[in-house]
């Protein structure tokens, strides 16, 4: 059993690789209904071909109306929609706050007008400390669903990671499909978190467990620099470095060092409760967690855990 067994769930962005990764999982939970609200027809009419039980329905997270009329009779709400891609948003920055920002305002709205129990929203780990638009554009729809739960019978929680591995726009696909051997490298010190999908999958559905309302929930996964990831797929690859793109970091950051006073440590993830109301001081959402150090960061390259090539050369064939 899980909260989702004879539940109607809603995904926003629910046929993007985090969306139909888990369609997959909660359809062994036997929810009642699961819904995909996503824009994009051809990859709702792809996957209900695999999922023909699922409910598909056309929208944008930027019409406020449609997700009302999505959200109708809903107990759990996903929401995996957003403009992901960072110099996207660097050059298109009213298109992205539009999705990123208004649309999260939508979900809120939308979620507390039709009495959803609970929303989980995706997050990332550019949301921490953010240097580009997407980064800034997430933070703020954090603090959205985070405030939410002041005024609103709903429960609104967040899932934070990076990158995951594979999926589309991602370094790994990329240099798969280079034929040359040299590989174009930002920069040879940068350095990645590597989360699966079914990691992240993991992650949110400890969340519909877990939460009470307003927790941010980082996942602990490992680190590895880029130019072994390149050497993994290519052992004999030379580097081209072209230098770091509009908005990009060198190193991913989940947790800065201003959240440590608010971050509590678990045996797989660590949960940053929110500084408003004195939440962070309170024992339901802390539960068995441990305060981290004043000074902690988790960051990828002062990360205690690190992929081995043998692993990542281990998770491509399979």
């Amino acid at each position: 059993m899980t909260p989702l067994t004879d539940a109607t769930v809603l995904i926003t962005g629910g046929t993007g690789s985090f969306g139909q990764a888990f369609v997959k999982r909660i359809l062994n939970t036997c929810p009642k209904r699961v819904i995909v609200y996503s824009r994009d027809e051809m990859k709702q009419w792809e996957m209900a071909k695999t999922h023909p039980s699922v409910k598909y329905f056309i929208g944008d997270v930027r019409d406020r109306e449609r997700l009302h009329l999505a959200m109708r009779n809903v107990d759990y709400v996903i929401h995996a929609a957003a403009m992901k891609i960072v110099p996207s948003a660097e050059y298109n920055p009213f298109e992205c706050i539009k999705t990123n920002v208004i649309g999260a305002m939508n979900v809120c709205g939308a979620a507390t007008a039709c009495g959803v129990k609970k929303v989980i929203a995706l997050s990332t780990d550019k949301a921490s400390a953010p240097i580009n638009l997407y980064g800034a554009s997430k933070l703020c729809s954090d603090k959205l669903f985070i405030a939410s739960n002041s005024y609103s019978n709903t429960t609104f929680s967040v899932v934070r990671y990076g990158n995951v591995m594979g999926s589309r726009g991602s370094v790994i696909p990329l240099f798969q499909s280079i034929d040359d051997d040299t590989l174009p490298i930002t920069d040879k010190k940068m350095t990645r978190f590597m989360i699966t999908l079914e990691q992240g999958v993991d992650l949110v559905m400890h969340a519909l467990e877990d939460s009470i309302g307003g927790e941010i929930y980082v996942k602990k996964i490992p680190s590895m620099r880029v130019t072994d990831i390149a050497r993994t797929i290519k052992p004999k690859c030379s580097f081209k470095v072209i230098g770091i793109r509009p908005g990009e970091k060198l190193h991913e950051q989940m947790i800065g060092q201003e959240d440590a006073a608010y971050t509590y440590e678990y045996k797989d993830h660590f949960k940053i409760l929110p500084a408003i109301y004195d939440w962070h001081n309170d024992p339901e959402r802390i539960k068995d967690g441990k305060l981290v150090a004043p000074d902690f960061s988790y960051t990828s390259d002062k990360n205690t855990d690190w992929m081995t090539p043998a692993q990542l050369k281990q998770w491509l064939k399979s």
